[in-house]
């Protein structure tokens, strides 16, 4: 197998291309790039980073690891509600490297940006005697002075959140032969969610236009751990119950193969649903919209005055959470 050879004949058999159409990136000739905004628009940007062994398995298929990179940045876009513009690339891939492993990662990107409608802008190649590491960081537009943010949530404002959770958690999980047994088509849907997770775009721009939320975070770290992040930024505590969240069938599967109840959901990550808060007279907009999205939208919880996250059985006792989330450090 052919490996990668020399930064620039990278760049331009594969990286350019992902620039195409994007006037301000001068076909990635330039060390810089220009983006047109809209009048009385507003830049928002992001940045992640992933490293193999520690973000993505080594073997995770290239296209899988590249639609990721991509997806957890578009997911912070989309919990301020923001539209995609573009977005860097900066990559340190080993040395040895197969050129056939790149290739299918960059039709992997180019996949995505048709579909987020989105375009590589520029960025920076290295090699590596170390794991790959990959930078990515997003920028997106908003209109208006609005935002979704994380110190908007009320004492008594509902808390929703979107899809399903702890499915990419138990995907791998799945890959690491945590839960043998499980038949093929829960296994494979549970490791595709954590492969492949859905950046809800679309739900964080419709909430910040048509008004039905103030507060949001994506569901990177867990949970609960998220969540307490948004208790923090608005200085209040929330309640939220087991029986109310919304768990897939695949994950029902899998935790029952496991012998586990739901509460373990709450501390696992790579999700990346949307976890906002709305005003109780919010509801009914918000069941129309989940039907325009075809989206489930699931009313968890509730903010309230007392410090603190508080999570409650079917029987309306709290249970203690062994962990609240995945730490970097």
């Amino acid at each position: 197998m052919a490996r990668i050879s020399g930064e620039f004949a990278v760049i331009e058999r594969y990286l350019a291309p992902l620039a195409q159409g994007a006037a301000g990136a001068f076909s990635l000739k330039n060390d810089a790039a220009v983006l047109q905004l809209e009048p009385g628009a507003r830049l928002v940007t992001t940045v992640d980073c992933m490293i193999a062994g520690r973000h993505f398995l080594p073997d995770d298929p290239p296209e899988t690891v590249a639609k990721k990179l991509l997806r957890v940045s578009l997911s912070d876009l989309a919990a301020m509600g923001a539209k995609p513009l573009a977005y860097l690339l900066s990559a340190s891939w080993p040395q040895d490297l197969e050129e056939s492993w790149l290739a299918a990662f960059c039709l992997g990107l180019a996949a995505d940006q048709s579909r987020y409608d989105v375009t590589l802008v520029g960025g920076d190649t290295t090699a590596t005697p170390g794991p790959m590491t990959l930078s990515l960081t997003a920028f997106g537009t908003l209109a208006g002075a609005a935002v979704l943010d994380r110190s908007s949530l009320k004492p008594g404002d509902d808390l929703y959140l979107s899809g399903t959770l702890g499915d990419a958690h138990l995907g791998l999980r799945l890959l690491r032969g945590e839960i043998p047994g499980l038949p093929p088509v829960p296994r494979d849907g549970l490791i595709q969610r954590y492969r492949c997770p859905d950046p809800r775009v679309d739900l964080g721009q419709a909430l910040l236009e048509r008004g039905l939320a103030g507060a949001a975070i994506d569901v990177s770290d867990g949970l609960a751990q998220d969540l307490g992040h948004l208790l923090a930024g608005s200085g209040v505590g929330a309640v939220v119950r087991l029986q109310d969240l919304p768990v897939s069938d695949a994950a029902r599967q899998a935790l029952d193969q496991a012998g586990e109840t739901r509460a373990g959901l709450l501390s696992g990550g790579g999700d990346y649903e949307l976890l906002f808060g709305a005003a109780a007279d919010r509801r009914d907009a918000l069941t129309a919209l989940a039907a325009d999205l075809s989206l489930p939208l699931t009313r968890i919880g509730e903010a309230r005055r007392d410090p603190g996250l508080a999570v409650l059985d079917a029987a309306g006792r709290e249970v203690q959470l062994e962990s609240t989330g995945w730490t970097h450090f």
